[in-house]
């Protein structure tokens, strides 16, 4: 099957195309922007499969159907989080969320090729999904957390809040007093509800917040090392295949 990418941050475009090799799938063009890729598209056949990133550098990707009639199957890769994301459920659109995780990309591909979809005109109608995307960063997102303490509810501020991780099948938010407060979510579930200029999800098991971070320090394996404020009951290690992001992130 032909396969392309396209994904404005370039050593983005190149990680996954560097998953997808590994998985048997052979990357042959990698486009990053949306008049790249409606010149591209307006003179080459299209391929099988495309892996299209949201957010372009010169605007959303749906432009690129707006100028294109294209006949290819589409694997979104977002940042966006799960409260956009309905609206691919809705239109039977398969996304992965970044950053890709390996696993998640092999059930994607597996998926595809399972179901073979023939080349026809894509009969989607973005405009759901367009309303939930444009502006995101306006969306409101949680400003406190409640957690039970005894027969007591405590409110949390998430400004309060260095990290949000799992332990034992239970979340925990770690606030700037050096207190763990178990709290009745999950970190998927934290994934919607939590302002993405301040908070980042680093590996599985962490969340942490921007203005609580001490020291960052070079860890082995290309990896980070974060230090809090207060938090110091467990190493809190950015995994390797989500290092760029969270230095992009940073920035």
């Amino acid at each position: 099957m032909t396969t392309i990418i396209i994904e404005d941050e370039k050593p983005s475009a190149r990680r996954l195309s560097r998953q997808l090799a590994n998985l048997g799938v052979e990357v042959t063009t990698m486009l990053h922007s949306v008049e790249e890729s409606i010149e591209w598209f307006k003179n080459n056949e299209h391929p099988d499969l495309i892996f299209l990133d949201i957010q372009l550098s010169d605007g959303l990707s749906f432009e690129v159907f707006d100028a294109v009639e294209v006949h290819s199957a589409i694997i979104f890769t977002t940042a966006y989080d799960e409260y956009a994301l309905q609206a691919f459920k809705l239109n039977s659109i398969d996304y992965l969320l970044k950053p890709i995780d390996d696993e998640e990309l092999e059930v994607a591909v597996k998926k595809y090729r399972t179901l073979k979809p023939s080349r026809q005109k894509m009969a989607l109608d973005f405009e759901d999904i367009k309303k939930l995307l444009i502006n995101p960063l306006e969306r409101e997102y949680k400003k406190r957390f409640t957690a039970k303490v005894g027969q007591h509810l405590k409110i949390i501020n998430a400004d309060e809040v260095e990290c949000f991780y799992s332990e034992n099948k239970g979340t925990y938010a770690a606030t700037s007093d050096g207190r763990n407060y178990l709290l009745d979510t999950t970190l998927e579930n934290l994934e919607g509800e939590l302002q993405p200029k301040t908070f980042f999800r680093v590996s599985r098991k962490f969340y942490v917040n921007i203005n609580h971070i001490k020291d960052i320090i070079s860890y082995t394996n290309s990896r980070l090392q974060i230090k809090l404020n207060r938090f110091s009951e467990q190493e809190i290690i950015v995994s390797r295949e989500r290092v760029q992001d969270f230095k992009l992130w940073l920035e």
